[in-house]
């Protein structure tokens, strides 16, 4: 293929795949299989890896993340990112409606009404079409440049179409959906993890990882709301503003509201607190803002918010009802969560009748016992919290509840002994084979980013224990197809069977699943605390799943102390170990593969006749680098002072081309790309005696790997 040939068909799929990311992301739809969709993908980043030097900073190959940072830089907004006041009564909101009306001297000021997105406020940049970096809010003056982890939020656009204005400038909120929220909720329960309060807490939290190959394992959402630095294009409204950047396939907020009287603006109110219930993420207000972007600028500002806009803030719905009993589940990894059985009743328009208690701690903290008057809450606006106990409603006979006393200190799926571990929050069931933890376990297993058993999901996968078909994820290996096809879905008095068409279906993914490359298989096992990324760095560490139980890599990982480094280590430095595996995760692999558990997984493996094998061994980057003529291998560079292009295309160009970006200088800084107004780090670089060079010399760099590409 030649270079021209490789840049067209890269255009191309990078515009088809962006456009399936939009009817995904943006308008709920799709036209293509998820296969398909994938197949389409890897050839791209097949492209990327052969002719990088034609791959974008924006290539939709970068919503999975890139290397981890070392901090986040400051980037200055062009205009002031400002708060907005809020208001918590009808009667405030009235005083805010006729202060527009007097200083703008207008009967009928109109207004736009929206609701108030509960997430963490960030302004997106797009230059000439492409995005070119991402603010949070931060002080109003500069915020962190979190341009890598917004890369990975599925409905930011990363290029607009051709007629997008010279410089577009975004604002809006990042977020999580109540339902994927609570997905991620009940995942870290099931790993003895602490889980979230909330979705903005869930969602500032991932936006703060220096990871984002960590950030694109959550699933954050983006809507906009507002404007910031327009070039090359003039809007005169709210209104039009929104059907600029709609047009141009960026989410906006909806639903909205038009009104230019203080009567309508309350009704709004009065309705959006009711339809808010409704939206698929949290809320808690209504934001009012002048419609025209002339009254706007005559209004005006003060030091922290607007003059123009204000938001009315809804009071969070708590509801009185009693703890009737206390019941326990038992998750994949063994974890004890206990439920609240509660009283049915109405919270922000629905039933609940159950609410986690997450943890023997939050039991004794709350003082929650079996028979409390409670009050409850929909934290996120979707999942069911007990806010606090009523103990002046408590009753004389009322005693304070624990789990193992509950469970008589055994599992209450198999009967094992339960336990707890040291500096964790949760009790445990350590028995491999208790049947809660098994089915738990094959729906990690067979899930998409694992092995992507398709037609196995929750209901088959308890099903196929509760019948005794299979105890553990590999003896799906050993299900016959007529035993699937005649798995009773339903129950004794009203059987429903899989069928033979389903059946078939697993048992053609499950032949497709024996070849799936080894970092697929790591997940797929479920080793706490080992996720995607890690699991891919093991891989390529490791050239076989067997190597794994006498690794000599994860025994050295083991020994290093807090505050060590691995690149200080002279048997670890030569591999080059990313951020996402370190003692933790090594411990983890070794308590795995030396368990019962892990023993009996290799010789069933073995048995089936599979040994995954990495589809990206590289172990020793800097041996590669010795034999390689690019500049950039095994180099890192950090970048400072202003620059002719923003400094993630830059950095990003750094990396395609094989090189990493650190955000300090330190002794192991090969390069510092300063600009101009370069300050500290210039200062610390020429005392380290690190080599500095200019945008030319680097370009010159490029030109060279580029050269290097074409033979």
């Amino acid at each position: 293929m030649t270079l021209i040939e490789a840049r067209e068909d890269i255009q191309r799929l990078s515009i088809e795949l962006e456009r399936h990311n939009r009817l995904y992301y943006v308008e709920g739809n799709s036209d293509i299989s998820d296969r398909d969709y994938d197949v389409m993908f890897r050839s791209l980043e097949l492209l990327e890896e052969r002719f990088p030097e034609l791959a974008s900073p924006n290539s939709p190959t970068r919503r999975v993340g890139g290397e981890p940072i070392e901090g986040f830089e400051q980037r200055e907004h062009f205009l002031r990112m400002l708060s907005i006041d809020d208001v918590f009564s009808e009667e405030e909101l009235t005083d805010v409606y006729q202060r527009l009306q007097r200083l703008l001297n207008l009967n009928n000021v109109k207004v736009v009404i929206e609701p108030k997105i509960d997430g963490v406020a960030v302004a997106l940049h797009y230059q000439r079409g492409e995005l070119a970096f991402a603010v949070t809010r931060g002080d109003g003056v500069a915020g962190d440049d979190i341009t890598e982890n917004v890369r990975t939020i599925g409905n930011v656009p990363l290029r607009l179409p051709d007629e997008a204005p010279e410089w577009l400038e975004v604002r809006g909120e990042v977020f999580m959906r109540n339902e994927l929220f609570a997905a991620l909720n009940q995942s870290r329960e099931e790993e003895g993890l602490p889980t979230f309060k909330n979705p903005r807490n869930a969602t500032a939290g991932t936006l703060k990882l220096l990871n984002s190959r960590e950030v694109a394992k959550r699933p954050l959402d983006f809507i906009a709301h507002g404007m910031g630095r327009l070039d090359g294009v003039s809007v005169e409204s709210v209104l039009d503003f929104q059907h600029l950047i709609s047009g141009f396939g960026i989410p906006i907020n909806s639903p909205i509201w038009v009104r230019d009287s203080l009567s309508g603006v309350l009704e709004v109110v009065r309705e959006l607190g009711v339809k808010r219930l409704d939206l698929p993420y949290e809320t808690d207000g209504a934001v009012i803002k002048v419609a025209s972007r002339e009254h706007q600028q005559s209004l005006g500002e003060t030091s922290r918010a607007p003059r123009w806009a204000a938001a009315f803030k809804y009071p969070p719905e708590q509801k009185e009802t009693v703890i009737r009993d206390i019941t326990i589940q038992v998750g994949r990894t063994g974890v004890l969560t206990p439920v609240a059985e509660l009283d049915p009743v109405l919270v922000s328009g629905t039933t609940v009748s159950r609410a986690t208690l997450h943890n023997q701690d939050e039991i004794d903290r709350k003082d929650v016992r079996i028979g409390d008057a409670v009050l409850v809450e929909k934290a996120g606006e979707i999942i069911p919290a007990v806010v606090k106990v009523l103990p002046e409603k408590r009753g004389d006979g009322s005693q304070k509840y624990d789990i193992h006393e509950a469970v008589s200190g055994k599992c209450p799926s198999c009967a094992s002994e339960i336990f707890r571990p040291k500096g964790f929050v949760a009790w445990k069931c350590p028995n491999p084979g208790c049947p809660a933890k098994s089915a738990n376990r094959i729906k990690q297993f067979v899930s998409r980013k694992a092995l992507d058993v398709e037609g196995v999901g929750n209901i088959v996968a308890e099903k196929l224990v509760e019948r005794g078909l299979i105890h553990e994820a590999l003896d799906l290996f050993s299900v016959g197809m007529e035993e699937l096809a005649q798995l009773n879905l339903g129950t004794e008095e009203s059987p429903r069977v899989l069928g033979a068409k389903k059946a078939e279906n697993i048992v053609t993914t499950l032949a497709r699943a024996k070849t799936a490359p080894l970092n697929r298989w790591i997940y797929a096992l479920g080793i706490p605390q080992v996720g995607e990324s890690a699991a891919r760095e093991l891989s390529r560490t490791h050239e076989r799943l067997s190597q794994l139980k006498r690794s000599e890599i994860l025994e050295e990982l083991k020994t290093l102390k807090t505050g060590e480094r691995k690149e200080d280590n002279p048997l670890l430095a030569p591999y080059q170990i990313a951020g996402e595996v370190g003692p933790t995760v090594a411990r983890n692999v070794g308590l795995f593969f030396e368990s019962p558990e892990g023993e009996r997984a290799l010789r069933r493996l073995g048995e089936i006749g599979i040994n995954p094998a990495s589809d990206n061994y590289a172990p020793l980057p800097a041996v590669i680098a010795a034999d390689n003529p690019n500049p950039f291998t095994g180099k890192t560079f950090v970048i400072t002072g202003t620059l002719s292009s923003p400094r993630s295309q830059i950095k990003e160009s750094i990396q395609v081309h094989g090189g990493k970006v650190s955000g300090s200088v330190s002794q192991n800084t090969d390069f510092l790309l300063a600009g101009e107004g370069s300050g500290s780090k210039l200062d610390k670089a020429e005392s380290l005696g690190i080599k500095v060079i200019g945008e030319d010399e680097l370009e010159e760099m490029q030109a060279t790997v580029g050269s290097a590409t074409l033979k």
